[in-house]
């Protein structure tokens, strides 16, 4: 008697207990709290972690969010370099739709304007009451972190670089930006592998895709690259620790990718899956454990993902979708597009489908490598060059890298052929395929709106490559003003 007496009190004081933490755990409302919401964008990076088969290398904090998340394997960016690529995600809008095509435009007199309806989602964040913020490991003071759009925005969309001023219990959306891939070409690059990570990656165990030569100096700043990548990961680790030294891991969303791929020959700046597949891995309440998607995803999706999470309606104009909602409709094709990077006026667009990508090259007379004072400045380029000057590279790569003019048309069966080595559009067998993709990028050109369509007017050209002068030293103007030249000669007789 006494047992089931005092039994039944303990039942019952367990019972109110788990009542009262259930409701605890709920709002005024009666609501169960937003979670917070974090976006780890990291720079120049490809999806070269173990959780996505690299085995070069081990990155078991990434690999953690993967084993307790969902890992897409098919994710791909809407543009292969920084600012457009950005521009798009923070607007979940394609950035040919919204006139953010160009990277690091409308940075001069010409401003570029987002058009009605289309604003970022931090305000849309904001306005629901949830803390907004955005930095990174190397922020100082009251400075952002990396924003990059390439449209006129209010700084006030932010509350701060870090989440801590948040108000008690206040949910917060937070953008940590990661250097990523740029880590390695800081001067103090070594010393920080040495003291962080220990022992570097060797050049030995590197394992280049077979259009890059295998010489040494390509083979160091991949293996500077890959350090770089588990450096990302133990700031990723960073990440983690702080939210479960708050408590608060588990009422977090954390959403990891990067804004493209590796800054190579073939990678940044352009359409191939070097420059284009990046990771993406979502990981917090309501979202599978272990999980790993297959479909294909574009990068913009995560901004109607997260606004859904956070119960905040998509707009309708918002051309991501929401990955996690039962009744979407899966993208049996993701497209990508390149337009002027820095001085170097570029057209290209693509579309993935699930075996075969499609790509349209708008200036097909001119070279894969054009002139570039950006990329011809990184000593990987200038070994290409070098090789290629004296007649040392390989058929392949001197072909994929320094013909002198383009195909219009690019077709691969990427299950085949993952590297895109064999241009298929000239194969009769695969005449069909190559129709059907033309149209089905055409379609989406329309749809769409893309305003790439026609060449950038001269007078935001000369807006914004007054700012890059101005920005520059001495002989780095010298090759700038060199390429402009060119890039309008090249225009001019319609090359």
């Amino acid at each position: 008697m006494l047992f089931m007496k005092y039994g039944m009190r303990l039942f019952i004081g367990f019972f109110l207990q788990s009542v009262c933490l259930v409701l605890s755990s709920r709002t005024v409302s009666g609501e169960v709290p937003r979670p917070n919401i974090i976006w780890i964008i990291v720079d120049d990076m490809s999806a070269n972690f173990s959780s996505y088969g690299e085995t070069s290398i081990q990155t078991p904090n990434v690999d953690r969010l993967a084993r307790e998340g969902t890992l897409f394997r098919h994710a791909y960016v809407t543009a292969p370099v920084c600012s457009p690529c950005r521009s798009a995600l923070i607007t979940g809008m394609y950035q040919t739709s919204i006139g953010a095509q160009n990277h690091r435009s409308g940075r001069g007199v010409e401003k570029i304007h987002l058009p009605e309806g289309v604003e970022p989602a931090p305000a849309r964040f904001k306005r629901a009451g949830y803390f907004t913020a955005i930095g990174g490991p190397l922020v100082k003071g009251n400075d952002f972190g990396k924003t990059d759009y390439n449209f006129e925005w209010d700084r006030a969309i932010y509350d701060s670089n870090d989440w801590s001023g948040r108000k008690p219990g206040q949910p917060f959306f937070m953008q940590i930006q990661l250097h990523g891939g740029k880590y390695r070409e800081g001067k103090n690059w070594a010393e920080t592998v040495r003291t962080s990570l220990g022992e570097a990656t060797s050049p030995s165990a590197v394992e280049l895709p077979p259009y890059y030569h295998r010489d040494q100096v390509l083979l160091e700043d991949w293996a500077n690259y890959l350090d770089a990548v588990r450096y990302t990961d133990l700031q990723v680790g960073n990440v983690i620790s702080r939210l479960e030294r708050e408590g608060i891991l588990e009422q977090t969303v954390i959403c990891f990718m990067t804004d493209h791929g590796i800054s190579h020959a073939r990678g940044k700046q352009f359409l191939y899956d070097e420059g284009i597949h990046v990771p993406l891995i979502i990981r917090g309440p309501g979202i599978g454990r272990g999980e790993i998607r297959d479909d294909l995803v574009s990068h913009i999706d995560l901004t109607a993902t997260t606004l859904a999470l956070a119960g905040i309606e998509i707009p309708k104009q918002m051309q991501g979708q929401n990955l996690l909602a039962s009744d979407r409709p899966r993208r049996d094709a993701v497209f990508s597009a390149r337009d002027r990077c820095d001085e170097t006026v570029e057209h290209l667009r693509s579309v993935r489908m699930a075996s075969f990508k499609y790509i349209r090259n708008g200036y097909p007379d001119r070279p894969h490598l054009q002139p570039n004072a950006y990329k011809d400045a990184k000593p990987i380029v200038i070994r290409l060059r070098e090789l290629h000057e004296k007649g040392l590279l390989e058929p392949l790569p001197e072909q994929i890298l320094f013909a002198a003019t383009r195909p219009k048309e690019e077709l691969y069966d990427l299950r085949n052929d993952p590297h895109e080595i064999r241009n298929l559009a000239g194969d009769s067998s695969y005449r069909a395929t190559l129709i059907e993709m033309r149209q089905r990028l055409d379609r989406w050109i329309d749809e769409t709106g893309d305003r790439g369509r026609q060449p950038e007017p001269q007078v935001m050209y000369d807006s914004d490559m007054d700012v890059y002068l101005g920005n520059k030293l001495t002989n780095q103007s010298v090759i700038l003003r060199e390429n402009i030249k060119l890039m309008k000669q090249w225009a001019a007789q319609g090359k």
